[in-house]
């Protein structure tokens, strides 16, 4: 994300003026805008013209410069943007203000927020700033007939291909160069700077003489190896909590959550220093026993917006552990780790000590 200047609009409120450039910063934004919150950016509406000289087409797109005051936010992943929808403050044809309007923003798009930033909200924005210049990455994880390759987002993996074929004896055996052929021509396809090759055995180092030897552009972009217990989802979540991912792209957060829901999940099967749902954690925090905090992003966006069920405040949780020195983690409700700290609640927390 690039930031284009910063400033305070009206009644001291933040305002920003940004740049998503990738999807990630879509989702990144996702999670800072809320109800209440103005945003401003170039847009286009059907306009409805009484036009005595005109026959009624059911109206016209026109361009327009809107403001917003924010009723609602999604993220479409799967269509690359963000919909932000409000009613229109402030508009370049002044007879659209208060109307509803949607702004479809995508990426490499200027757009201005006004708000009260919260702590959270601010390092979001500061983090998806840094890590702009942080190199893709795709994980391969590759088995005796099967190979999958996961690209890493900010936001979580996503499967890019999975491919298989059969080897060994029987009539559909083919040749394991087949699929190290198919391998190398999906890698091809694959937006990355650096690619992390894993699996069980020997096939995954066989795999990557096929691909320096067949592929030298795409070797090239090989990284590191990684022993893992098998291929697919299960082998890139070892790959991430073993820092792999780490060690060749340091901004991405997802290998971090890993290593702290393991932790998390241990602690609380152990009995040892650790605590999770609302009560239980609002009560730590007050106690002053919160060394790390962690919250699914998702649970935290519906508790702002008051629609959901906790009975105690959230920002209030925030605010006592950072007040009181413990840090504070956003999990991405789009990977393994943020789905399991919303099993157990979508709100956890590692403990200095024990409160009972």
């Amino acid at each position: 994300m690039r930031i284009v200047q910063r400033g305070h609009g009206a009644e001291g409120r933040d305002r920003v003026t940004l740049v998503p450039e990738t999807v990630d910063d879509l989702w990144h934004l996702s999670h800072v805008l809320e109800p209440g919150d103005l945003v401003e950016g170039d847009t286009t509406r059907r306009i409805q013209r009484n036009d005595d000289q005109m026959r009624d087409t059911g109206g016209e797109r026109e361009h327009l410069h809107v403001t917003l005051e924010v009723e609602d936010v999604e993220f479409a992943r799967f269509a690359n943007r963000l919909r932000v929808g409000g009613v229109i403050q402030h508009c370049s044809m002044e007879d659209q203000i208060g109307l509803h309007h949607t702004i479809n923003v995508e990426t490499h798009e200027e757009l201005t927020i006004e708000k009260y930033l919260k702590p959270d909200q601010r390092d979001r924005i500061e983090e998806a700033a840094e890590a702009t210049d942080a190199p893709d990455v795709a994980v391969v994880t590759v088995e005796e007939g099967e190979a999958y390759v996961h690209t890493v987002q900010q936001y979580g993996t996503d499967e890019y291909v999975s491919l298989t074929a059969p080897t060994g004896k029987g009539e559909y055996a083919q040749p394991r160069t087949t699929l190290f052929e198919e391998l190398g021509s999906a890698l091809q396809h694959v937006d990355a700077e650096a690619i992390i090759v894993a699996g069980p055995g020997f096939t995954k180092r066989d795999a990557l003489d096929y691909l320096k030897e067949e592929y030298p552009d795409v070797a090239e972009k090989v990284a590191t190896t990684v022993d893992t217990s098998a291929a697919g989802d299960r082998g890139v979540h070892e790959v991430l909590k073993r820092g792999a991912v780490e060690d060749v792209q340091d901004q991405t957060r997802i290998a971090r959550e890993s290593e702290l829901i393991d932790e998390l999940t241990e602690r609380i099967s152990t009995g040892e220093k650790a605590t999770y749902g609302i009560e239980e954690t609002a009560e730590a925090a007050e106690y002053g026993a919160v060394g790390t905090l962690l919250v699914v992003d998702d649970r935290l966006r519906t508790e702002r917006q008051d629609e959901g069920d906790w009975e105690r405040d959230a920002n209030e949780i925030i605010e006592t552990v950072e007040q009181k020195g413990g840090e504070v983690v956003v999990f991405s409700s789009e990977f393994a780790p943020g789905e399991q700290l919303s099993n157990l609640g979508g709100i956890a927390a590692l403990l200095r000590y024990r409160i009972q």
